[in-house]
């Protein structure tokens, strides 16, 4: 199993709370960006950055992971894409994507990005990334790996 983290997206306490579950579980991290990000430094951690454009390193994703992975990933339609595949899928906030959930969330993206596109609702973006939030992350994290390792 390898650990995909869709690195433009993901807040920095996110990442290193991963690289800390694959140290500890020896398991290999693969950080995709669109743009140079700097990596941890340790051996079980790559970093590829891929050339920038729409979906680059959602596409990288899709394509390089297999199904028993785990992606970090903000994005609700690559995450649907990487489910397909049989990637499991964890935002960074600590929801769990799952087929059950998937409907919805597709469903609620698509008509906040309506309303927005028409200037129904504002673009405010998501709170700031705090100590809730990593806790909630770094206990997805190992109820989820402690599952996808059996």
């Amino acid at each position: 199993m390898q650990i995909w983290i869709d690195a433009d997206a993901c807040p920095r306490a996110a990442r290193d709370l991963v690289v800390r579950f694959a140290l500890k579980r020896k398991l290999d991290v693969v950080m995709v960006a669109g743009q140079p990000q700097q990596k941890p430094n340790f051996a079980c951690v790559r970093l590829v950055v891929v050339p920038s454009g729409p979906d680059a390193a959602d596409d990288h994703i899709v394509e390089q992971a297999e199904a028993g992975d785990l992606a970090i990933c903000s994005d609700i339609p690559l995450a649907d894409r990487l489910l397909k595949k049989g990637v499991a899928a964890l935002d960074p906030r600590g929801h769990e994507f799952t087929e059950k959930n998937m409907g919805d969330r597709l469903a609620t993206r698509n008509l906040l990005a309506d309303l927005r596109d028409t200037g129904q609702i504002a673009s405010g973006g998501q709170p700031a990334y705090g100590e809730r939030d990593k806790q909630q992350f770094a206990n997805a994290l190992d109820r989820l790996l402690t599952r996808l390792a059996r």
